[in-house]
């Protein structure tokens, strides 16, 4: 055999090529495993694992840099004073309370960050106040069509303090979770 494929002309493998070893899945997730008190500063004396591991690399920081005040407007300075080099002051876009966020809300949360620490280093008292949506229209869309997959009813079927109720469980649930996700971003939110 001349070691092409005449129908493709691609090269054949030996019979007796090696095969290579099957994949085990997914590869092992590398854990932050090291014991420290909640809110102090991550221990970084050991190994760094050979490959990078979000999980582990960013184990523990976003803890003490609010217990340190990183993110707190007087960060270094008496507050009760003018500070001469002025402030900077930015409320998030509220979120829609629908689900949680996308992409699309990472880069807005990612620009506005950027501001936020460049101020900041600049040496202004510097404040990014989280907002969240109020639980408007889109929300209740949301709310109503899940209210008909999971127990085949309606708004008019509950009626509307019922229904005000579900809309709040709603927004809490989806409320809690979008600040969780601003906080793993590592965002310097107040």
């Amino acid at each position: 055999s001349s070691g092409i494929n005449a129908e493709y002309g691609q090269a054949e493998k030996p019979k007796d090529a090696k095969k290579k070893p099957a994949k085990s899945g997914k590869p092992a997730v590398i854990t932050y495993t090291f014991d420290h008190a909640e809110g102090e500063k991550k221990n970084v004396s050991g190994d760094m694992p050979a490959s990078y591991s979000p999980g582990y690399v960013e184990a523990a920081w976003y803890d003490w840099w609010e217990k340190s005040g990183f993110f707190k407007p007087e960060y270094g300075r008496d507050i009760t004073e003018p500070n001469p080099e002025g402030s900077y002051c930015m409320v998030i876009p509220p979120p829609n309370v629908t689900g949680i966020l996308h992409i699309g809300h990472a880069l807005t949360n990612s620009i506005e960050d950027a501001l936020v620490r460049y101020n900041r280093m600049m040496g202004k008292t510097t404040l990014w106040v989280p907002g969240c949506d109020h639980a408007g229209i889109a929300t209740q869309v949301v709310v109503e069509k899940q209210l008909r997959k999971t127990r085949d009813l309606s708004r008019h079927d509950i009626g509307r303090e019922a229904f005000v109720a579900e809309a709040m469980k709603w927004k809490v649930e989806k409320e809690a979770y979008i600040y969780k996700q601003l906080r793993a971003m590592g965002g310097t939110l107040r």
